[in-house]
C-alpha cells in the first residue's frame, strides 16, 4: 500500500476545500493503475464529502450544516469558540473518510464530483489529510 499525508490550511472560517487535484497528484506519484483510493482526515471536527463545487453546492452544504448543527450554546461539549460542540458532531454526518475506485490511474468520479474536506472548526486552521492507495 502506498500512503502519504498532506497539510491543508483551512483558515478561521468554515470551508469546503477541494482535494481533487491533491488526490490526482497523489495517484500520479503512486504510479497508480487500478485499485482503491482511501482518503482519511485524522481530526474529530472535520469530514469528507464528494460533491459538486464551484456552482454553489459547497456554500449550500455549509448553509445546511449551519441549519442542522447551529453554532450556539446548546452543545454539551463546551471548550473552544462558541458553538464549537457542533464541530464534534459533524463527523457523524460527514465521515472522516472516503473511498474512491481507481481505474487506469484515474478516480472514477462522476463528471461534476469533487473530493472535499469539510471543516467548520474555527479554532483549528491547519488539517492533515491522508491518501492511501490499495492496488488491486
Amino acid at each position: 500500500m502506498y500512503s502519504t499525508e498532506i497539510e491543508v490550511r483551512t483558515g478561521s472560517v468554515a470551508v469546503v476545500h477541494d482535494l481533487t487535484k491533491d488526490a490526482e497528484a497523489f495517484l500520479r506519484d503512486a504510479d497508480a493503475e487500478d485499485g482503491i483510493l482511501h482518503v482519511f482526515v485524522p481530526h474529530a471536527t472535520s469530514g469528507l464529502a464528494i460533491l459538486e463545487t464551484g456552482a454553489g453546492s459547497d456554500e449550500d452544504l455549509l448553509t445546511a450544516i449551519d441549519e442542522l448543527l447551529p453554532r450556539d450554546g446548546r452543545w454539551r461539549h463546551q471548550h473552544g469558540s462558541p458553538g464549537h460542540g457542533r464541530d464534534h458532531v459533524l463527523p457523524a454526518l460527514l465521515p472522516p473518510f472516503a473511498t474512491i475506485p481507481v481505474l487506469g490511474g484515474v478516480m472514477t468520479l462522476g463528471t461534476w464530483q469533487s473530493v472535499c474536506l469539510v471543516d467548520t472548526n474555527l479554532d483549528n486552521p491547519v488539517r492533515r489529510v491522508r491518501f492511501s492507495l490499495l492496488e488491486g
